[in-house]
């Protein structure tokens, strides 16, 4: 039986919280990372625990309101707002981990880790359509990011392994100093 669960959102939360427990040289043995395949699915998850396992998580901002809900209902408490959630050990990413990612290393890192997986061109293009050309450099990777299969989860390894410990995003290391 697993020491500790971490609740995430996607698998692409899962790859980086593992890619950076590493760069920390935190040892996750003991540790379950549970996917949950979308916040919605949090209390239903959180219901399935047994009684007395440490829980923790890590969610994107605009889902907040699925771990508040699912935790009261499998029995935490009242939990009303983030403090809550932090002080249950779930944190956190403002509008989602790879948006926390693309922030720590900036646009031009970023672009960098695209250039060496030789997906520029493919950047570039998506740039270039009429849609992406009022947005900032920021949202046009989070765009291009998320846009294939299996993408998000490739970037969230990638990034997280071109951070330095100094530029862990907040969420993250939140989460792995509670373990």
């Amino acid at each position: 039986m697993a020491e500790a669960v971490v609740l995430v959102e996607g698998e692409s939360d899962r790859v980086a919280l593992a890619t950076v427990a590493a760069l920390l040289g935190r040892d996750l043995v003991g540790v379950r990372i549970e996917v949950l395949g979308g916040a919605t699915n949090a209390g239903r998850v959180l219901g399935t625990l047994g009684e007395g396992t440490r829980v923790l998580g890590l969610y994107d901002e605009p889902e907040e309101r699925w771990f508040c809900n699912g935790l009261q209902r499998a029995g935490f408490g009242k939990v009303h707002d983030r403090d809550d959630l932090e002080t249950l050990g779930f944190f956190a990413c403002i509008r989602d981990l790879e948006d926390e990612l693309i922030r720590a290393l900036g646009a031009t890192r970023v672009r960098d880790v695209i250039e060496v997986q030789g997906e520029l061109a493919s950047l570039l293009t998506l740039q270039r359509q009429p849609a992406q050309r009022e947005r900032t450099p920021e949202q046009q990777l989070h765009r291009f990011i998320g846009t294939r299969s299996g993408r998000k989860a490739l970037y969230a390894r990638l990034l997280a392994e071109a951070l330095v410990p100094e530029q862990v995003p907040r969420p993250l290391a939140s989460l792995l100093s509670r373990l």
